[in-house]
């Protein structure tokens, strides 16, 4: 396992994080099988591991729990906020309000005193910077947390908060979590320079583009994972984004057959190279999936497999753009965009 510098923090962290997405009812994971996932992990070598609130309405973070208990020191921590928590309106975002209040509640189902990075799920367009980041460094100094980062935030809006905490004398978010993949590259256009010109930690999430580069999916086969189960509109190779993925996947298991690699590796593989990126989440249910994603923990892609990625899928490109998640708001809601 490589390690590297997270932003600039100082502490090291493997060059694959575990993701705790789908410990719980989102993948039907039992506790027995979360701890023996979380075991194998830190086994390999993986410091990080990372989940979220609402991810089976807290059940991850009980599970994580759970799995660390005893051995807290030796794990980066991470979780995060923002997203609903219930119909409750006030129950999500990045207010003051709801982030002392929820990370409370994460500690509480953490079972520890804080984490090591708290971060905000998505953008919250009716909350301004000045308010989250002052939240933010007040939870910090009272040593909830370590570390404060963002998730899936629009490169614009990486650039507002730099500059309100500059502006506020607050602390800065030290890290970015967004989703890429060899199927979506948008984040090279303007996400990663941004990052970069900030000195801020990559954890790149969904690296498997949600499994079409996990080796399952290929043509003539039915699409049974776990995924297209939850999310069939995703799959449907009637679509064209899907079956622009289908086409790229083919050419791409081509790619990694030459290169006597196996899907998961070239992806894997593929994330770990950009100079930009920290970590890549992977999200194993169970530990047959953890073992195939391990085997990626030392690929180094040649300039030749690189280009030949180029060829399939364009840098700065995302085959299926509609599933971006930090597409301003104006662009979703009619009424954002008329007088």
């Amino acid at each position: 396992m490589q390690y590297l510098t997270l932003g600039r923090t100082g502490v090291q962290v493997s060059a694959l994080a575990l993701g705790a997405m789908n410990f719980g009812k989102i993948g039907r994971t039992t506790q027995d099988e979360a701890t023996a996932v979380v075991d194998a992990a830190l086994e390999a070598g993986i410091n990080v591991i990372d989940t979220a609130d609402m991810y089976s309405g807290g059940e991850s973070e009980e599970m994580v729990g759970k799995a660390i208990a005893g051995r807290r020191d030796d794990i980066v921590l991470a979780t995060k906020a923002g997203l609903p928590m219930s119909d409750e309106p006030n129950h999500q975002g990045s207010s003051r309000r709801w982030l002392v209040t929820e990370l409370d509640n994460s500690l509480r189902r953490l079972g520890v005193d804080h984490v090591d990075l708290y971060q905000i799920h998505r953008w919250d367009p009716r909350t301004s910077d000045e308010e989250t980041l002052s939240a933010l460094t007040d939870l910090q100094r009272a040593g909830k947390i370590r570390y404060f980062g963002s998730s899936t935030f629009p490169a614009y809006r990486i650039v507002q908060a730099q500059w309100a905490a500059r502006e506020h004398h607050l602390s800065r978010y030290a890290t970015e979590q967004p989703s890429y993949s060899i199927l979506q590259r948008g984040i090279e256009t303007h996400v990663l320079p941004v990052t970069e010109q900030y000195g801020l930690g990559v954890l790149a999430w969904s690296p498997l583009a949600s499994g079409w580069l996990s080796g399952a999916i290929r043509e003539g086969r039915d699409i049974t994972t776990n995924r297209s189960t939850l999310m069939p509109q995703r799959f449907d190779t009637a679509v064209p984004a899907n079956r622009a993925r289908l086409d790229a996947v083919e050419k791409l298991a081509a790619v990694a057959d030459e290169a006597g690699l196996t899907m998961i590796q070239l992806a894997l593989g593929f994330v770990t190279a950009h100079p930009a990126v920290t970590s890549a989440l992977i999200g194993p249910r169970t530990l047959d999936h953890l073992n195939a994603q391990l085997a990626a923990a030392d690929t180094v892609l040649s300039a030749d497999v690189l280009d030949a990625i180029d060829a399939i899928v364009a840098p700065g490109v995302d085959l299926a753009a509609h599933e971006k998640n930090d597409t301003p708001p104006a662009l979703l809601d009619p009424t954002l965009r008329r007088r």
